[in-house]
């Protein structure tokens, strides 16, 4: 017997292969069935998960972080509403005056920007509203302050 060149092999191969195809394609066509026409329930019950977040540890707590407080902070928002605006102080200003920058806490703002400022009564989400020449305005809570700059 003598050895195939490369071309003549690789054209035997793809013979070969394209009669195994067909053949495989011939057989397994008998045995796909056509889909039919499955009709829907017309009532289906879906089930919904429910979650019911805690006032308190006794009512539950968080599983993956048994000792935080996370989950009661909502609780502890709607009872603690009054904010102490004490806890802000305006620690320093700088920019032109086109573009003035205040900082509250260590967190500097511009007029518009809204951020969490960290004090000792815990997280704040402040809104500074506008910086004029001697006092900046913000929204805390839905309450507007009037920070002055004349401790600078």
């Amino acid at each position: 017997m003598k050895p195939l060149k490369p071309f003549e092999f690789s054209f035997a191969f793809q013979k070969l292969t394209a009669g195994l195809a067909a053949s495989v394609i011939l057989l397994a066509g008998p045995l796909v069935a056509a889909p039919t026409a499955q009709t829907q329930p017309a009532h289906t019950n879906s089930l919904r998960s429910s979650f019911i977040l805690p006032a308190n540890p006794t009512e539950g707590h968080d599983p993956f972080f048994p000792k935080s407080n996370r989950p009661y902070e909502a609780a502890l928002a709607s009872t603690n509403s009054s904010v102490e605006i004490t806890a802000l102080v305006v620690r320093g200003s700088s920019g032109p005056p086109d573009h003035r920058l205040v900082i509250i806490n260590n967190h500097t703002f511009a007029a518009g920007d809204v951020s969490d400022v960290i004090t000792e009564q815990g997280r704040i989400r402040v809104h500074c509203i506008e910086i004029k020449h001697r006092s900046v305005v913000i929204e805390v809570r839905g309450e507007y302050h009037e920070l002055p700059l004349d401790n600078l």
